[in-house]
């Protein structure tokens, strides 16, 4: 017969699969944001040579990381 204290101490995994996918989500998240600054830093330009306006620019480098 197994006691409660035995069920106490097991201790609750999160499955593998579901660890990796948050941590690729908050990789991707963070690269992102790493691109994003990267474009708010560049010069106008520099913008005009990706074909993009200052204000284009503004926009998604305002974007949060999960979008």
């Amino acid at each position: 017969m197994t006691t409660r204290s035995e069920f106490a101490t097991t201790p609750r995994r999160l499955p593998l699969d579901a660890l990796s996918r948050a941590l690729a989500f908050l990789f991707r998240g963070y690269d992102r944001h790493l691109q994003r600054l990267d474009l708010s830093q560049l010069t106008d330009e520099q913008l005009d040579d990706i074909g993009l306006s200052r204000r284009e620019a503004t926009r998604e480098a305002a974007k949060p990381f999960w979008r």
